[in-house]
């Protein structure tokens, strides 16, 4: 649905102003006086070019103004930043609540992570009473088995940093911002959504939203129950086995029945199914290898790997906003980064880039397999660690690590291993300075690791091959030219990042079913087709609606 607004662009705010400053800048553009007005603030960004200066430029829709129209309103205005816009509205449709279906219509979902949560959401707002099943566990006891993973304990293979509730996004920044253009509404549902079940409503936008991962925890939960209460049903400890298919009346192979396993008893039941929503999430490596022993077509797709790059969040903050951080008025936000850089060390050219950047945050050890060792950022939503922290890491492709549909997959945990046994089961550290001589480190300078899990001092030249570490040390050195001291030699290097997005990609047609499997939808990160918290959740969303059509039609 679109929805006529007045959209007002580069309203200039300081950042100790308060919001009530933005409706007197909205009435002065647009030449009104007392009379009520409804508005939304669309974005907010920082604008440090002037440093010591800092601007906040926002952005509004302005959706209603009482006793006049907006023909008459844009009339009165010479205001070149005030224009008549459209506001997309996406709008669920919920004409199927009340129908009756049998248990076996009902909608099953596999993992519930970002996209599997909001197919689970929406098909429970349509009242077609989805059954979830996620390997791990719930938000309580999922924590508390990562903290006692952190703590020396024993790795759960089916409850860690990648499987439970929330899925891998839970142990994150909770980054919300996506590369996906906004063309229907979703992503914008999603938001909202998040802010319905507790969320900052600042997450509608700033430039680039995040929750942390204390806050995304009980959003999560919340929408759980929200599921739950509309019919929908969320079973935990419970891994999908096997996928039963049965040929059909033209011979296309089906969704007959899956094998669920109970972790907590350990005995297997089967579930007769119609419509899967795969969710599986990027790690579920023993899933992929049974998709492909099923003869699931898949393709191995290009990924990323390389190191987390720790520096004092200081440097970041001062890099950002200069001298205004010293401003005693100025209430800055932590600061982040991008960087990105071309680099033709391997003999090739080949992107470097930051990805996951977690201001303030954590290097958590993020490991799911036995003898492999993989990590990843986290912050909480106050942001207030020490230290910052960013995935920097190197495109690969099948080029690097063979053409079949499981070589990325086993070169991640190739990676892994290198790195569990480098760590000594701990995560690998190693200062840039030493990096770039080639040498193990054995001390540290001023910045100290910031980690989740016990770290140790190593040389990640051992655990990386030749032409990632050359395009890291390039790359690494040219971040120094955006921003200063990025290559100081006490910067601290952490390994391995290999979770970046999944290997593989599942096939699946225009309708989103599987190319080869009726009904089965390949969905989400796992799948191959989303990058992120928001990404995957908007895939959840499509993924519904694929199984809605078969109800409205």
């Amino acid at each position: 649905m679109e929805q006529e607004v007045i959209r007002i662009s580069n309203i200039k705010c300081k950042p100790n102003d308060g919001l009530d400053l933005i409706e007197k800048k909205i009435r002065k553009a647009l030449n009104l006086g007392k009379e009520d007005i409804k508005y939304e603030i669309l974005k907010r960004s920082i604008d440090s070019r002037h440093k010591p200066e800092i601007i906040y430029l926002y952005s509004v829709n302005v959706l209603s103004v009482k006793g006049k129209s907006f023909k008459d309103i844009l009339k009165r205005t010479r205001d070149k930043n005030v224009t008549l816009s459209k506001k997309i509205i996406y709008q669920l449709d919920t004409s199927t609540k009340g129908r009756e279906i049998s248990e076996e219509e009902r909608p099953v979902i596999i993992g519930f992570g970002p996209a599997g949560i909001f197919a689970a959401l929406n098909l429970s707002r349509m009242g077609l009473r989805p059954i979830v099943y996620e390997r791990g566990l719930e938000i309580s006891k999922r924590q508390e088995k990562v903290n006692g993973f952190w703590s020396g304990e024993k790795l759960d293979l089916n409850c860690n940093v990648q499987f439970g509730e929330g899925g891998a996004g839970t142990f994150s920044d909770g980054k919300l911002n996506s590369s996906i253009h906004e063309s229907t509404g979703r992503i914008s549902y999603v938001l909202n959504t998040f802010v319905e079940h507790g969320a900052n409503p600042e997450i509608l936008y700033v430039n680039k939203p995040h929750i942390g991962t204390d806050v995304l925890a009980k959003v999560i939960v919340s929408i759980r129950e929200e599921i739950k209460a509309n019919g929908g049903e969320i079973h935990f400890a419970s891994k999908l086995e096997a996928i039963n298919l049965k040929a059909n009346p033209s011979g296309e192979k089906e969704i007959d029945s899956l094998e669920i396993k109970d972790l907590t008893t350990g005995k297997i039941f089967t579930k007769t199914a119609r419509k899967v929503i795969l969710a599986i999430g990027h790690s579920a490596r023993d899933t992929f290898e049974m998709l492909d022993k099923l003869g699931i077509m898949m393709t191995a797709k290009p990924f990323a790997v390389g190191v987390r790059v720790e520096h004092k969040q200081e440097l970041i903050n001062r890099n950002a906003y200069g001298a205004a951080l010293d401003n005693p008025n100025y209430k800055l936000p932590t600061a982040d980064y991008k960087v990105t850089y071309k680099t033709h060390a391997s003999g090739e050219e080949r992107g470097v880039y930051s990805f996951c950047m977690c201001p303030g945050g954590y290097v958590v050890n993020a490991s799911s397999e036995e003898g492999e060792l993989a990590v990843n950022g986290m912050s909480y939503s106050s942001r207030a660690g020490e230290n910052a922290n960013s995935a920097i890491i190197v495109t690969v492709t099948p080029k690097d690590f063979g053409e079949n549909v499981l070589d990325g997959m086993k070169f991640q945990r190739k990676l892994e291993a290198a790195a569990y046994r480098e760590g000594e089961g701990k995560i690998p550290v190693q200062t840039f300075g030493d990096f770039d001589k080639g040498v193990k480190s054995t001390s540290l300078g001023k910045v100290m690791p910031n980690t989740k899990g016990d770290y140790k001092l190593s040389n990640l030249r051992e655990v990386l091959p030749e032409f990632i570490t050359s395009s890291l040390t390039e790359g690494i050195h040219g971040f120094d030219k955006f921003i200063k001291g990025y290559d100081n030699e006490e910067t601290l290097l952490l390994g391995v990042e290999s979770r970046t997005s999944s290997p593989v990609k599942i096939l699946r047609n225009d309708d989103y079913y599987s190319i080869n499997i009726k009904g089965l939808i390949p969905c989400g990160e796992g799948a191959g087709y989303a990058g992120g918290i928001t990404s995957a959740a908007v895939d959840g969303m499509k993924a519904c609606e694929a199984i809605a059509k078969g109800f409205i039609n």
